[in-house]
C-alpha cells in the first residue's frame, strides 16, 4: 500500500492523554485541506461528504448540504472515541493525524491511547469497466494496530442514517435486517417508494433502498436501531434492542440508523482489518423520453442481492485495482502538471463521476446522464458535459460516447426543430426533452453558437481518440447542419448566452467566436477523416480565415478583447485549447504567449478572473486556460492560486467551480461534474491519452435508438393550450378549503397560469410573486373511465394538488415546463362525469415561480 499521508496539524483541544500524539506532528508537514472531502461518491443521490478539516469536526452531509449522517466510534480498552461525525458530543474525538484524497479513495488516519487507526473509503470508480464504475457501492475499511508494544481491547461501531433514503427527514421509512450468504445486511427504504416521481436540483432520493453490509464472521452485531441512543449505548459498552420494520413499523427517516459493530478483541502490533459496504439500489435511475431506465449494473437482470454478493466477492481484487489506478494516475498527473495539479485532479475525479448516472438502454448499452448540480438541475446539459468531457475522453471511447449518445439521439429526432444544437434533455432525473430557455418551443434564451460548437468539437475529439469518424457518421446530418449554422453565425456571435450564462447575454463574444472557429475546424477534420477532401479544405480554410480576422479584430494591444466591439476589455480564451489538442493548426504561438503574459499579470490571490467584468472565476476554465502555451511555468502559475483557493476557502462544500478570486468565497455552484475538465492537460500528451483510453474494456457499441415518447392527449387544457379562470388567494384560507362546499366567494379571480414572467416555461396569465398561493376551479369531464388520467402540471416550487377534496399529488422542487404527473388512486376514484373540483397550494422560496394544472391521457406508441 502507498503511504503518502498528508499530515494535518491538530488544532483542537484534546484530552491530556492524547495531546502528545497531536503535538508530534511537524509544523513543516505539507498540507492540503479540501473544502469538503468525498466519502461516498457514486451518483447525484448517493453522494456523502465531510465538510471539515477532521472527520469528527462535523456531521457528514449530502452534497446539497442536507444531513446524510454516517458516524463511527472506536472503543479502546473500554474507552469510547469518535472516528466520524460530531455526535455524540459526550464522546471525545480520537485525534486525526492524516488525510489523503486519491482518485478512488479517501484515507483518514487517527492515533491515540497506544493505537493507530486508518479509515479508507473506497469507491471503485474504475473507468475501464463501466459495469464496475456504475456499481453504487462504497467500501469502508478499518485497519487498527497497537503502537506502544502493548495489546489493547478494541471494538468498532458504524451507522448510517435513514436520512439517506428520503428527500426530507419527516418522510417515513422501513428497515429490515437479514443474512445473505456470508453477509449481515441492514436495509432501509422509504415507505411510499415514489420511483422517479420528483425532479429538480435541491432534492435527495426517496425511492430505492440503502444497504449496509459486512462479512458476518467479523461482526459483533448488525441491526436497524433508533438514532437517539444506539451510539451512546455502544459508547457505554451496551447493546440496544433491535428496531426492525417487521416489529416496530415505519418511522421518520432521521429516527433510525443501519448500525454495525465489530469486536476486534486484543489488538497488538499486527494490523487487524474489518470492512463494510454501503450500497444503494435505486431500482430505476433515469426517465428517458418517459421510459424508466435501470442502472447499468442491473442490465442483465441483477438485483440488490447480486450486487452485494458480487461486491463482497470482489473486495480484495477491487481494492488492489483501486490502489493501482490511484498510484499510476497520480504519478501521471504529477508529471503532467506538478503536485498541486495532481491534488486538484484527485479531488475532482469522484466528484465528476458522482454528478451523473450510468444507465442501460434497450440494447444494454451504457448511457450517462450528468446532472447540473446546484445550478438549475438540468440533465445532460451540453455546456456542462463540454467542460466535463476531458475526464471522460481521457479514459476511453465508451465513456466519451456514453453521454453523447442520448443527447445526439434527441437532437436527431423530430422533437428538435432548430438548426442549432440543444442545451439539455430536461430536469434530472427526467430526460424527456429540453426545458432551458424556450425549451422545444422557442429560440428565446437558447445558446445556439455555444452548443453547436460544443458538439462539433466533442465529436472531433472522439474521432481523434479513435482514429476514425465512424461515431460522428451516425449523426452526420446534425453535424452538417450545425457546421452550416456556425459558418453563418459563429464568427461574430449575436447577443446571446454562452457556457457562462450567469454573466448574461453578450454580443460579439471573442471567446465564443473562438469556440465557433474550433467547431468549424473540427468539422473540417471530421470531413477529412471521412474521405471528403473538398469539404475538409472548405471548412479548414474558412476556420483559418476567421482566425486571421479574429487576430486583427480582437486585438487590444497587450491582449485580446472580451468582445470585438469593446476596447479595454479582456477574457479567458479557454475555448482555444482544442486547437493544439486536435492538431487544428489555427492560432499562432505568439498570440497565445501574449494572452498568457496578460493573464499572469492580472490574476488575483485565488486565481484568474473569468474576464474584466467581475472578480469571480470558473475553476475548470482556469485549468483549461493554463494549458494554452504548454509551458510548465505558465501552467503552474495559473494552477497554484486554484490550489490555494481549495486549501483556504471558508466555504466547506463539495468543490465549487464558480468563486471569487480575491476572497475565495463561493459565488454559486458546487459538486458539479464540470470539474472533470481539470484533466484537460492530460489530453495534450498523445501517448498518455492513448494509454488510458486504450484500456477501455466495455467497448460499447450498438446503442438502441431513442425511445419513442408517449403521445399526450389533452383532456382538460392547461394554460399552454387554453387559459382558464381560477379563484385564488394569497392568504392562508381558514377551514376545509379543498372541499366542494367551501365558500371561495371572497377570493380573487384570475386567468392561468400564475407566477412571474421570467420563469422558464411559464405561460403568464396572472402575476403571483408572494410566497404562497391557493387556487380553486371546477372542470368538466365527459363520461368515461378515468383510471389513466394524469395531471398536466408546471410548478415552481412545491405544490399540492387536490381533486374533489382528496390529495391527488404532492411534489417538491420545481419544473421548467409542463409535464404529466401520476394521480393517487383515491383521487382518481373520486372523478366523475360532469363537474369536478381541483384545488392547489403552491409554495415559493426563491427564484422564479409558477403554477398551473390541467389533465391529460398518455398513449404509448407501438
Amino acid at each position: 500500500m502507498t503511504t503518502h499521508w498528508i499530515e494535518l496539524t491538530t488544532r483542537l483541544a484534546v484530552p491530556c492523554a492524547l495531546t502528545a500524539v497531536g503535538m508530534a506532528l511537524t509544523a513543516s508537514a505539507q498540507t492540503f485541506r479540501p473544502p469538503s472531502v468525498p466519502l461516498v461518491a457514486c451518483d447525484p443521490y448517493f453522494s456523502i461528504w465531510s465538510p471539515a478539516d477532521r472527520l469528527t469536526d462535523a456531521d457528514t452531509q449530502h452534497w446539497t448540504g442536507k444531513p446524510h449522517r454516517l458516524s463511527s466510534q472506536i472503543r479502546i480498552d473500554g474507552k469510547p472515541y469518535r472516528l466520524m461525525g460530531a455526535q455524540p458530543e459526550s464522546v471525545p474525538a480520537l485525534p486525526q493525524t492524516g488525510l489523503e484524497v486519491l482518485p478512488t479513495r479517501t484515507r483518514y488516519r487517527f492515533a491515540g491511547q497506544g493505537v493507530e487507526v486508518s479509515l479508507t473509503f473506497t469507491t471503485p470508480a474504475l473507468p475501464d469497466d463501466i459495469d464496475l464504475l456504475s456499481r453504487p457501492v462504497t467500501y469502508l475499511t478499518y485497519t487498527v494496530r497497537a503502537t506502544d508494544g502493548a495489546d489493547h481491547d478494541v471494538a468498532l461501531y458504524f451507522d448510517a442514517s435513514g436520512e439517506l433514503t428520503v428527500n426530507t427527514p419527516e418522510q417515513q421509512v422501513e428497515a429490515t435486517r437479514s443474512t445473505l450468504g456470508d453477509l449481515g445486511v441492514v436495509r432501509i427504504g422509504s415507505v411510499d417508494q415514489p420511483i422517479l416521481e420528483k425532479r429538480g436540483d435541491d432534492l435527495r432520493i426517496d425511492w430505492g433502498y440503502l444497504y449496509v453490509a459486512a462479512p458476518r464472521a467479523g461482526l459483533a452485531d448488525f441491526r436497524a436501531a433508533p438514532a437517539d441512543g444506539w451510539a451512546e449505548r455502544f459508547a457505554d459498552g451496551g447493546t440496544p434492542s433491535a428496531v426492525d420494520s417487521d416489529s416496530s413499523g415505519p418511522s421518520r427517516g432521521d429516527a433510525i440508523v443501519a448500525a454495525l459493530s465489530f469486536d476486534l478483541g486484543q489488538v497488538g502490533s499486527d494490523p487487524v482489518t474489518r470492512w463494510l459496504m454501503t450500497a444503494y439500489d435505486d431500482l430505476y435511475s433515469i426517465q428517458y423520453m418517459k421510459h424508466d431506465l435501470p442502472p447499468y449494473w442491473r442490465r442483465n437482470g441483477w438485483d440488490a442481492n447480486d450486487l452485494l454478493n458480487a461486491s463482497a466477492a470482489d473486495y480484495d481484487d477491487l481494492l488492489d485495482r483501486c490502489e493501482t489506478l490511484d498510484t499510476e494516475l497520480m504519478a501521471d498527473l504529477t508529471r503532467a502538471g506538478g503536485h498541486e495539479y495532481a491534488q486538484i485532479a484527485a479531488l475532482a475525479y469522484r466528484q465528476c463521476f458522482a454528478a451523473g448516472k450510468f444507465v442501460a438502454d434497450a440494447n444494454g448499452q451504457p448511457l450517462q446522464f450528468c446532472k447540473e448540480n446546484n445550478s438549475n438541475g438540468c440533465i445532460a446539459t451540453s455546456d456542462v458535459f463540454y467542460p466535463m468531457s476531458p475526464q471522460f475522453l481521457l479514459l476511453g471511447p465508451s465513456l466519451a460516447k456514453s453521454f453523447l449518445v442520448p443527447f445526439m439521439e434527441y437532437a436527431a429526432s423530430d422533437r428538435w426543430r432548430f438548426p442549432f444544437a440543444p442545451h439539455d434533455l430536461g430536469t434530472y432525473p427526467h430526460a424527456n426533452g429540453q426545458v432551458y430557455g424556450g425549451g422545444e418551443r422557442s429560440e428565446e434564451n437558447q445558446m445556439p453558437v455555444e452548443e453547436s460548437g460544443n458538439l462539433l468539437i466533442l465529436m472531433a475529439a472522439v474521432a481523434h481518440m479513435e482514429g476514425n469518424a465512424d461515431f460522428a457518421s451516425r449523426y452526420w446530418p446534425q453535424l452538417e447542419q450545425w457546421a452550416e449554422y456556425l459558418k453563418d453565425k459563429g464568427y461574430d456571435p449575436e447577443n446571446q448566452l454562452c457556457t457562462d450564462d450567469f454573466a448574461g447575454h453578450l454580443a460579439h463574444n471573442v471567446n465564443l467566436s473562438a469556440k465557433a472557429i474550433c467547431g468549424l475546424a473540427s468539422f473540417g477534420k471530421l470531413c477529412e477523416m471521412r474521405g471528403d477532401a473538398e469539404r475538409a479544405r472548405e471548412y479548414t480554410d474558412l476556420a483559418n480565415s476567421f482566425v486571421r480576422r479574429w487576430l486583427e479584430e480582437a486585438d487590444d494591444g497587450e491582449h485580446f478583447r472580451l468582445a470585438f466591439d469593446r476596447p479595454g476589455t479582456w477574457s479567458q480564451k479557454y475555448n482555444i485549447v482544442w486547437d493544439r489538442i486536435l492538431g487544428l493548426g489555427l492560432w499562432p504561438d505568439e498570440a497565445l504567449r501574449k494572452e498568457m503574459d496578460h493573464y499572469r499579470d492580472v490574476q488575483n490571490r485565488y486565481g484568474l478572473p473569468l474576464d474584466n467584468r467581475e472578480s469571480y472565476t470558473k475553476l475548470d476554465w482556469i485549468l483549461w486556460t493554463a494549458t494554452l502555451t504548454q509551458n510548465r511555468s505558465d501552467f503552474e502559475a495559473l494552477v497554484s492560486p486554484v490550489y490555494r483557493f481549495l486549501n483556504e476557502t471558508p466555504d466547506r462544500e463539495a468543490m465549487t467551480d464558480w468563486y471569487r478570486t480575491r476572497n475565495g468565497r463561493r459565488v454559486g455552484f458546487k459538486a458539479r461534474p464540470v470539474v472533470g475538465g481539470v484533466f484537460l492537460q492530460m489530453l495534450y500528451d498523445g501517448e498518455l491519452w492513448a494509454k488510458w483510453a486504450g484500456r477501455d474494456r466495455t467497448r460499447a457499441d450498438g446503442w438502441a435508438p431513442m425511445p419513442k415518447p408517449p403521445i399526450v392527449h389533452t383532456v382538460v387544457p392547461a394554460a399552454d393550450q387554453e387559459p382558464a379562470a381560477w379563484r385564488y388567494t394569497l392568504r392562508r384560507p381558514n377551514g376545509e378549503w379543498t372541499a366542494a362546499n367551501y365558500d371561495d366567494g371572497g377570493w380573487r379571480q384570475g386567468t392561468s397560469g400564475f407566477g412571474t414572467a421570467q420563469t422558464p416555461g411559464a405561460v403568464m396569465g396572472t402575476r403571483w410573486n408572494s410566497s404562497d398561493i391557493w387556487l380553486r376551479r371546477y372542470f368538466e369531464l365527459p363520461p368515461g373511465e378515468y383510471g389513466d388520467l394524469q395531471a398536466w402540471l408546471h410548478h415552481d416550487e412545491d405544490a399540492e394538488v387536490y381533486i374533489n377534496g382528496i390529495l391527488a399529488l404532492s411534489t417538491t422542487g420545481f419544473t421548467a415546463s409542463y409535464d404529466a404527473f401520476a394521480l393517487s388512486d383515491e383521487a382518481k376514484a373520486s372523478l366523475r362525469a360532469g363537474p369536478n373540483l381541483i384545488a392547489i397550494h403552491c409554495r415559493q422560496t426563491e427564484g422564479g415561480q409558477y403554477i398551473d394544472c390541467g389533465f391529460v391521457r398518455i398513449e404509448w406508441p407501438e
